[in-house]
């Protein structure tokens, strides 16, 4: 049996997997947990980051205004499930007011690394880049030099060094809606200057695995085993009604994670529900959290909706480990 190396988080929320389901995610009875108006300003709430925090959980949250721009706002919960979000967007300071010159924020993922929370998200800078933050509190935030030049989206820190270096996985992109992207491994001396760049995955052209033909990317914060690093990754596929957005999973080596040991050839989860394929952008899951639990195994992802709310679904890590071994590229 895979171990999950980290923390017990005896808290976790959790539901069993229905009985006869076969696909090795299954989702929350009651999803969306977020609706697309649970802050008075919202248009959507979507794509969002959970760690936890306290006695509980804390967030960043992407959420649309009704005048669609975009911009992430911290929430707290204490059983993961139901969540107050602040009404006024996250305001990060710095001693340069450059970094504070923005055209958006969206994405977010938050990693925990040595003392802080660590938050990643797209950043509009003249084009989107990766932003990096960090908070102690969730309160008081402190915004870093973007990471790359645009244009870049999808940075996800590791959590922890790996060969006396950060490190970060990222998906090259362009200025609009992307119509390729592979992932890259980064790694860093102090979490401001980025290079050793490595390929990770390339799309996969062709029929072998077409629902992540067009373009791929990192999802939440990868997941320490004992077997590799366990990344969860979203891939899409370009049809004649535009993206669809799938969810899939792969094992990267523990100490040269640009090494791939193990990809999924089949999804490993697919819009059907009426809110996955109904919303904003249809036909979308995009999965920016996770939270484990190395006693039970247990997995809780958070994904987002057809770009409008959140979802909630659950797996353990040898289910996800065992479907990934019988069904690699």
């Amino acid at each position: 049996m895979a171990k999950i190396i980290g923390n017990s988080l005896s808290n976790i929320p959790w539901q069993e997997k229905p009985e006869g389901y076969e696909m090795p995610i299954w989702r929350y009875k009651s999803n969306p947990i977020i609706k697309r108006n649970a802050i008075p300003s919202s248009n959507s709430v979507f794509n969002s980051a959970v760690v936890p925090f306290k006695d509980g959980y804390a967030g960043a949250f992407r959420c649309d205004s009704k005048s669609v721009s975009m911009d992430i706002f911290a929430g707290f919960s204490k059983d993961g499930v139901n969540w107050e979000i602040e009404h006024e967007p996250i305001v990060f300071q710095s001693d340069n007011t450059e970094l504070l010159k923005k055209e958006f924020r969206y994405d977010p993922r938050i990693c925990f690394i040595e003392d802080r929370y660590y938050i990643t998200w797209c950043n509009g800078y003249h084009g989107p880049t990766i932003g990096i933050g960090y908070t102690f509190d969730f309160k008081e935030f402190f915004q870093m030099e973007n990471a790359f030049l645009p244009f870049n989206r999808n940075g996800v820190l590791f959590p922890r060094m790996i060969n006396g270096k950060y490190a970060m996985l990222s998906r090259p992109s362009d200025n609009g809606h992307t119509p390729f992207g592979d992932i890259y491994y980064s790694q860093s001396n102090d979490l401001e200057y980025w290079g050793h760049h490595r390929h990770v995955m390339a799309t996969i052209p062709g029929n072998d695995s077409a629902w992540q033909s067009t373009k791929i990317g990192p999802g939440p914060i990868p997941i320490e085993t004992d077997e590799g690093w366990l990344l969860i990754y979203h891939g899409v596929i370009t049809t004649c009604n535009g993206f669809v957005y799938r969810m899939g999973c792969a094992l990267l080596d523990i100490n040269e994670p640009w090494k791939v040991k193990y990809r999924s050839k089949d999804y490993i989860m697919t819009p059907t529900t009426d809110y996955e394929c109904i919303g904003d952008v249809p036909n979308v899951i995009f999965p920016c959290a996770a939270l484990t639990d190395a006693d039970t195994g247990r997995i809780v992802l958070y994904y987002g909706c057809a770009d409008t709310v959140t979802g909630l679904a659950f797996t353990t890590v040898d289910t996800l480990l065992d479907y990934l071994k019988a069904n690699s590229l």
